[in-house]
């Protein structure tokens, strides 16, 4: 995609989605940290409905630490790899309290150190708690990315630095949620809702898809399969006696 293209890619994205924020429910930095943790492999739907009994509880490093593993897995059940969710959440609450006051760290590279924190999840908090104009490459971002032609890569790393790179200074700050939202509402994993899409012109993907999707291809039909017989047919009782009938002639 051409620089006036990406720059036209995010103008039209900005005017459909003026504001975009994160689906992930939260109130600090820390319980933001929390919830994208919890985001890894589950759906925000899963994340939010966990946290509405579980931030009323514990929303702070102290309350976390004091709810302990065991009661902590209670809230979280629902979530997958809640045990090991479990398990990061009590050691990064305990890292913020010994080591950062309590507070979250602003820079990606303190975040990283944090168990279960990778460079997604660091982005978002960068991107979102602190305003920072970072992109976090998720699934959405990555096909998104790749399949228009904004910026192509074979991994996350790849996408994130070329993202960087090409979209527009203004853009910068909103480009991660604009991205993840447009690729979760319209150009889905297995069908693309391109008839829909505001920027389906500038996009590279081709075939688009039409409304309604492509016709399904008609299986040709089966032959009928033909019964082969080992053995002669059998006579009937008339048929026999018919034969002997003649030979008696």
């Amino acid at each position: 995609m051409t620089r006036a293209a990406i720059a036209d890619f995010y103008e039209r994205l900005s005017v459909h989605m003026p504001a975009p924020k994160t689906e992930l429910d939260y109130a600090s930095p820390y319980t933001l940290l929390v919830a994208v943790t919890l985001s890894a492999q589950a759906t925000d739907v899963g994340v939010n409905k966990a946290t509405k009994r579980l931030f009323p509880v514990a929303d702070t490093p102290e309350k976390m630490v004091k709810l302990g593993e065991e009661k902590l897995g209670e809230y979280i059940r629902t979530i997958g790899l809640w045990r090991n969710k479990a398990k990061n959440v009590i050691a990064l609450s305990q890292i913020l309290l010994d080591e950062h006051n309590g507070e979250v760290p602003e820079t990606r590279e303190e975040l990283e150190k944090l168990p279960g924190v990778g460079r997604k999840t660091a982005n978002v908090v960068c991107n979102v708690a602190f305003g920072q104009p970072t992109i976090a490459v998720d699934t959405h971002i990555f096909r998104v990315s790749n399949r228009t032609g904004l910026a192509r890569g074979k991994d996350v790393v790849k996408v994130e630095e070329r993202l960087e790179k090409v979209t527009p200074e203004e853009y910068l700050q909103h480009a991660h949620h604009w991205l993840i939202l447009h690729g979760r509402y319209v150009c889905k994993a297995r069908t693309p809702e391109c008839w829909r899409c505001e920027v389906a012109d500038l996009c590279l993907f081709t075939p688009k898809t039409p409304e309604g999707g492509f016709p399904k291809k008609k299986k040709p039909a089966k032959k009928a399969k033909r019964t082969l017989r080992s053995k002669p047919p059998l006579k009937s009782a008339a048929s026999r006696a018919r034969k002997v009938g003649d030979k008696g002639a």
